[in-house]
């Protein structure tokens, strides 16, 4: 039997479309949840997913309670007629594990729409004080 050294190459299309790191479309300015939760959910087929990470914290995967704090559909970019997986890569990999085909999802389609207003300052989320530096 010969063993073909690029099988884990083939294997991104069984689960996902492709698997890439890092977000290839332009910043889009969505970055609460208030501005996600604008977007209605919609089910979308696990195979016409990029990921844009390639690492998943198995933590996160096994966590019960892993949307507890979150948001419950993951979030998705459309850009240039391709769906980015930005944000819940743990519930796409949980959903394919018990053989479902599909995910709920929020899709931002930036091929449709301009980007995000900023959010109002009591949306973002607390961020520590740098301390001045002095010349």
């Amino acid at each position: 039997m010969r063993r073909d050294p690029v099988w884990p190459n083939r294997l991104h299309g069984v689960i996902f479309k492709a698997i890439q790191e890092g977000r290839p479309y332009p910043d889009h300015g969505y970055v609460t949840p208030k501005q996600w939760s604008a977007i209605p959910p919609r089910q979308i087929r696990l195979s016409e997913l990029v990921t844009t990470k390639r690492m998943l914290d198995l933590a996160g995967l096994l966590s019960e309670d892993s949307t507890f704090y979150g948001d419950l559909f993951a979030h998705v970019v459309r850009w240039h007629g391709t769906y980015y997986l930005e944000d819940g890569l743990h519930r796409a990999v949980r959903a394919a594990l018990y053989q479902r085909q599909m995910l709920h999802v929020r899709v931002l389609n930036l091929d449709e729409m301009p980007p995000a207003p900023a959010p109002a300052a009591e949306d973002l989320p607390p961020t520590s004080e740098m301390p001045k530096v002095e010349d």
